[in-house]
């Protein structure tokens, strides 16, 4: 299963523990990592998943790979800018968005149009028109959890 990991690339820095461990996680239990490529957010779960053997794939935002972070191990240039969170969205089985800021919110609504499995771990709280919170972003109080919602909402066993 391939999981993306979202979330802001200068995130404050006690979010980067959270990112950390929900790449950890993921590289456990044996699946890939998917994410934009680059720091905050996105290189702490590419190094938490590293750590525990997993595999991580990086969709970078230009025109070559240099951008990558050291935790990535296969980088994908795009050259597409913030474009690319649509291939991360249809690339990843589900995704777990941690903190993030605008590029994170517009991968979430991505991935809710096509119609993937979402998990927030403290991040964007949507409220379409009718003003009741959208329930389509599942909610997980921390990285395991995570991890175990997306995987269980993507139909694969924990």
């Amino acid at each position: 299963m391939i999981i993306a990991v979202i979330g802001g690339d200068s995130p404050l820095p006690d979010v980067l523990p959270n990112a950390e461990a929900v790449g950890r996680e993921i590289g456990r239990r044996g699946h890939t990592l998917v994410c934009g490529g680059r720091g905050g957010v996105m290189e702490a779960a590419c190094k938490g998943a590293r750590e525990a053997g997993g595999h991580t794939i990086g969709i970078l935002p230009g025109p070559d790979t240099s951008g990558a972070n050291e935790h990535v191990e296969f980088s994908i240039a795009t050259n597409m800018g913030f474009a690319r969170n649509s291939i991360i969205a249809l690339t990843a089985d589900a995704l777990i968005a941690v903190d993030g800021s605008y590029g994170t919110l517009s991968e979430i609504a991505m991935a809710l149009g096509y119609g993937k499995p979402v998990v927030g771990l403290d991040t964007w709280h949507i409220t379409p028109g009718s003003g009741v919170e959208d329930d389509r972003i599942l909610r997980a109080n921390g990285a395991a959890q995570a991890v175990e919602m997306a995987v269980l909402a993507a139909g694969g066993g924990s």
